[in-house]
């Protein structure tokens, strides 16, 4: 998985596996969320 930190507001996520595919794209809230929950368990 890489995601790109580079763009205001907004968290692309793609498959480092298939760098040509499709990307997901997350508001920046909404993967701090889910980051902070992945931390906490």
């Amino acid at each position: 998985m890489e995601v790109a930190d580079n763009l205001p507001g907004v968290v692309p996520v793609r498959d480092s596996k298939n760098p040509d595919g499709p990307a997901l794209i997350f508001a920046a809230g909404a993967w701090a969320t889910f980051i902070a929950s992945l931390k906490t368990g």
